[in-house]
């Protein structure tokens, strides 16, 4: 017998589950329902639902969801990041499984009623960490675990996001540190949880400075681009600006997007330089672990390249990972914002490299797949589709995991607020006097 799959929000990033579902994994499971606050959207993957065969699905508003958990066995959740807890709550009240998209949600609050839902017993949650999958990330996991490298005592993380990836957080919903966190929160949990996954250990301590250099509306950006218009459509610059998005020249983004906004007024293309950013695009965190280990960790956003350097110090040696994901992009390039990694790919790279003590450094090779992230987002539809049977690096995350790196972009905003240190407990599940 086949899962009963209910999708809620259907924006660009619930497409990957909907077509896991249409395609491969169609055995697996069927998609029941569809919710979202916008009946153009719901419309737009019900064609898609169609045009493979199947019936179209009932359709339910966010008002509604109640209605649509009898229609589901398991419900995945891809709304607005600040939207997360009360859909994963409900869900698993009900008994429903959830699959929640990263971040599992974006404060302290929020994490505890998650946390209490899902020990309440009544499903399961699940939270899609791809980077744990992708093969040079499993590789950095493998041989730690295996102490090539002894006890790790530092890690320095460095990962630059360009103005394609990076410019567009600030167009979106991201933008405002209420829907998202923060990119401490949305994007850096990511980067977080791969760090506690890879030591097998929790945050502690964290101290963090960040501030809003580039973007905005009084960002560095505004002297060098001159006066901006509020969106990318019908501004001046469309096609010849770089920091303007031209969303009606993708296909996907247009029906879900340009072509919806009059339901909810929702502007996809907000320009990058206006006002109303209320996050930073600098960001620099340091963070003790339980096992006392130190990190170092950055994050900007408006590099010419994209891609990661982290290494590890421990008592036997030394293991860096450089990743240039995109090595440059031209000045007027039409490219999918979303579409990570994927444009001017000359000059992009990956290197493992293990340097133990007393001997010549040795490059680990990194095995790649099929498809997203070196094949790492096919491994993560099985685990989540199939299970994840008995997997040796224990990727599958579950809510402590998606926690304690919420936790982490939590603690960091509120230190660099405060401008001192925040304390975590309870294994890093909970901010000390939160």
């Amino acid at each position: 017998m086949t899962r009963r799959y209910a999708i809620v929000g259907l924006g660009h990033r619930s497409r990957m589950y909907v077509d896991a579902l249409l395609g491969d994994w169609s055995d697996t499971g069927e998609i029941t329902a569809l919710c979202d606050r916008n009946r153009t959207r719901m419309d737009y993957y019900n064609e898609r639902i169609a045009a493979t065969g199947r019936d179209s699905v009932p359709t339910f508003s966010p008002d509604d969801f109640p209605a649509l958990l009898e229609r589901a066995d398991a419900v995945v959740v891809t709304t607005m990041d600040s939207t997360h807890a009360h859909y994963v709550c409900a869900a698993l009240d009900a008994g429903r499984d959830v699959i929640v998209e990263k971040p599992l949600t974006v404060d302290a609050e929020s994490c505890a009623k998650i946390a209490a839902a899902a020990e309440r017993g009544r499903g399961r949650l699940v939270v899609t960490f791809n980077y744990r999958y992708a093969p040079r990330n499993s590789a950095v996991r493998e041989l730690l675990a295996a102490g090539r490298i002894g006890a790790v005592t530092s890690v320095h993380f460095d990962w630059s996001l360009d103005t394609i990836h990076g410019a567009d957080y600030f167009r979106r919903w991201h933008r405002q540190a209420e829907n998202s966190g923060g990119l401490l929160v949305h994007k850096s949990t990511h980067h977080f949880d791969l760090v506690n996954w890879w030591l097998d250990s929790h945050p502690a301590l964290v101290f963090a400075q960040t501030d809003l250099r580039f973007y905005g509306g009084e960002g560095a950006g505004v002297e060098q681009y001159g006066p901006r218009p509020a969106r990318g459509q019908g501004a001046p610059g469309l096609g010849t600006d770089p920091f303007i998005l031209d969303i009606s020249a993708d296909p996907h983004l247009k029906r879900l997007y340009l072509d919806a906004e009059h339901e909810d007024g929702y502007i996809r293309d907000q320009d990058v330089f206006t006002d109303g950013v209320t996050i930073p695009d600098n960001m620099s965190v340091l963070v003790r672990y339980g096992n006392r280990a130190l990190l170092s960790y950055s994050l900007t956003t408006h590099a010419p390249s994209e891609g990661y350097r982290v290494v590890f110090t421990g008592t036997r040696g030394r293991i860096e990972l450089d990743v240039c994901e995109r090595a440059w992009t031209p000045p007027h390039a039409a490219v999918d914002p979303t579409a990570h990694g994927k444009t001017q790919n000359e000059g992009t790279y990956e290197r493992l490299t293990l340097h133990e003590h007393w001997k010549e450094s040795e490059e680990i090779p990194i095995v790649q797949g099929a498809g997203g992230h070196g094949g790492g987002d096919r491994l993560l539809l099985d685990d989540v589709f199939r299970g994840p049977g008995d997997d040796p690096l224990a990727r599958q995350a579950g809510y402590r995991d998606g926690i304690r790196s919420v936790l982490t972009g939590v603690a960091a905003s509120e230190s660099a607020r405060t401008g001192a240190p925040v304390l975590l407990g309870d294994e890093g599940t909970r901010l000390v006097d939160a």
